[in-house]
Parts: C-alpha cells; structure tokens; sequence
C-alpha cells in the first residue's frame, strides 16, 4: 500500500472529528447532526461509522483529540515561559482576539459539554474533567515555576488562583454568549488581565512563603 493510500484513512477520520467538532460547538452534542457532518465533511455514513462504532464514541473522540488540545494551547504555552505572567496576558489578549466572535456566538465548546453531557454520560463527565484538572495543574506548575523564578509574588496560592483563572475565562465567555456582548467580554478578559498583574513579584517587596 502506497504512503498516500495509508494516509488517506486517517486524513478522512480527521476531517470528521473536525467536522465534527464544529457541529457540536454549534448544536450541542445531543441536537448535532450527523448528516451535517457528513455533508460538511463530503464523507459517506459507511466511512463515519467504519472510524466510529456510534455518535457517542465520535463525541468522546472529538472531546480527546480536539478539545483537549484547543484547551490545551490555552496554557501549555505558560510552563516554557520565563515570565507566566506576561506570557499569560499575551494568551489573553491572543485568544480573545482570534476567539471572539464564536466564543459570542456559541460559548466555550469545553464548558458547553461539561454542562451539557457532565450530568447525563459518565464517559464524557470523565474526559473532561481530566481535561479541567490537567487545566488548571498546568496553570499551577507554571505559577510556581514563576514564584522559584521570583516573577510571581511568593504569597500567592498557586491552586487557588489557578482555579480562579480558569472560572474567570469560563465565566467570561458563558456570559458573553447569553449577553451576546463583545464589549462584556472583552471587558471581562481586561478584568482577567488586571488580576493577573497582581500576581507579579515586585522588586524588594517581601512576601510569605508559597502554598
């Protein structure tokens, strides 16, 4: 079999999960179509149900290879930066920027299905609270490889501002969306912006040891 034969397989199970994913994020898991995911994707039922058994293992499939990493470039970019804080704003203002219009339009598609399917499938309640978890220990490290590197203030409990960071972008765009307000969230996301400067080590300034 050629190279370009083996691949093909994997390019159409991609474009499904894309597909995919984007119907989700509109509809919700439970309304979204798979006729509306083949039609987008140009896939035939028999080729979407020979990489995916049911809708629910498209979902659980979408939620491991396309959510997680879309929550993922959200804060995996902080653990190699010398400096979280700033790195953190630029994520901000980055995000904010280039999420925006669907983030008023439709939600968080990670926060969408942990109020949607949490409550009801235990096999999505799972992935994504693994996706929460491994969230905000990311946020944790990178704060407290701040504080060793002295950019972030020692007095600071790195678990709670992490879980605090976390229910501010959450918050954020959930009520952007109900509100279908730019001004809300950009207005949030500057709020964010602002906490996050407090977290910065300053020059001579003695604080406590971290928690």
């Amino acid at each position: 079999m050629s190279t370009a034969a083996r691949r093909q397989p994997d390019r159409t199970r991609q474009t499904l999960l894309e597909c995919a994913f984007e119907e989700i994020h509109r509809s919700g898991f439970r309304a979204a179509s798979l006729d509306a995911i083949l039609e987008s994707s140009g896939v035939t039922k028999g080729a979407l149900y020979h990489h995916f058994g049911s809708k629910t293992e498209l979902g659980y499939a979408v939620v491991d290879e396309v959510v997680r990493p879309w929550v993922e470039s959200s804060w995996q970019p902080l653990l190699d930066a010398d400096d979280c804080v700033s790195a953190a704003i630029r994520l901000c203002e980055e995000l904010t920027r280039q999420r925006r219009a669907r983030a008023i339009e439709y939600g968080c598609p990670f926060n969408n299905l942990i109020n949607e399917m949490s409550p009801i499938d235990e096999g999505f309640r799972k992935r994504l609270q693994q996706i929460l978890d491994d969230w905000r220990n990311g946020i944790v490290a990178a704060l407290r490889k701040g504080q060793a590197r002295g950019v972030v203030r020692k007095d600071i409990a790195a678990d709670d501002a992490a879980a605090f960071i976390i229910s501010a972008v959450e918050g954020a765009i959930g009520l952007a969306k109900s509100k279908r307000s730019r001004e809300f969230l950009e207005s949030s996301m500057r709020g964010l912006m602002a906490y996050l400067e407090t977290l910065r080590a300053r020059p001579g300034a003695g604080h406590g040891a971290s928690r």
